[in-house]
């Protein structure tokens, strides 16, 4: 998304959610020293993923206050470098974060990767080919939106599955 109204749109489709998956990529860098900005924000739920394009638009007000909203529950792994990268486009109090490496240990799995919690819980396998590629170009490829909008929706699937492990 990068129209200002598809993203108030979309927020108001995700305010309707008490549970979200949650990711973001970045361009990889490949030489020393070289960093970039996070590109993309993936937010799913069960029946739909949400891009936004962070590159093209910003960081608007109403991702921040999403993010920040104590109320909605957004699951991710590794989500304290990812929020670390978002803090970096505007100032937020991130809220409702659960990291599911630290879910998984709880309930006894010695698992963190979102690749390895995808195939043991969900018995499906995350292709990471799209990972490395370039999140900023002008179009995404069918293969990383598909990739992206996975992501998102696996850490929604996981972080269910792991709530009715005991």
């Amino acid at each position: 998304m990068e129209k200002p109204a598809d993203i108030k749109k979309a927020i108001h489709q995700i305010s309707k959610e008490s549970i979200l998956g949650f990711d973001t990529e970045t361009r990889p860098a490949f030489k020393k020293g070289q960093f970039y900005k996070v590109a993309l924000l993936q937010l799913a739920s069960v029946e739909q993923a949400w891009l936004f394009r962070l590159h093209h638009t910003g960081f608007p007000p109403e991702i921040m206050e999403l993010l920040s909203d104590q109320t909605l529950l957004k699951c991710g792994v590794a989500i304290r470098d990812d929020l670390k990268a978002l803090q970096k486009l505007g100032s937020f109090d991130p809220g409702g974060f659960v990291e599911l490496a630290t879910l998984s240990k709880e309930k006894g799995l010695e698992v963190e990767g979102l690749r390895k919690l995808a195939a043991i819980l969900l018995g499906i396998r995350i292709s990471k080919s799209a990972q490395t590629t370039n999140w900023e170009s002008k179009i995404l490829t069918e293969k990383q939106i598909e990739y992206a909008a996975t992501d998102a929706w696996a850490c929604l699937e996981i972080y269910q599955k792991l709530q009715q492990r005991p």
